[in-house]
């Protein structure tokens, strides 16, 4: 069972910065410390905006539908979902 982060309706952080959070917690390091070589930048795996926008309350101020984005990223396998929960495997 992978580690998981979930932050509904949090309007201050964004879910790409909920994936870095979830991988230096599983990493047991601060945030900072996810630096090259060790750590890519996220924007090398993923296009962090487009995570962001793709589950962003729609203009109306109503929440996107439900889904999630998959892809790998320092080892693990990230499961971004639309209510901004996050898993690791």
């Amino acid at each position: 069972m992978g580690l998981s982060q979930h932050r509904p309706g949090a309007t201050d952080v964004s879910l790409s910065h909920v994936v870095i959070e979830t991988i230096a917690e599983r990493e047991g390091i601060d945030v900072t410390e996810l630096e090259p070589p060790a750590y890519p930048p996220l924007y090398s795996v993923v296009d962090p905006d487009a995570l962001d926008t793709v589950f962003a309350p729609a203009p109306s101020g109503d929440g996107r539908s439900n889904g999630s984005v998959r892809f790998e990223y320092a080892g693990y396998t990230v499961t971004a979902y639309s209510d901004g929960r996050v898993e690791l495997e």
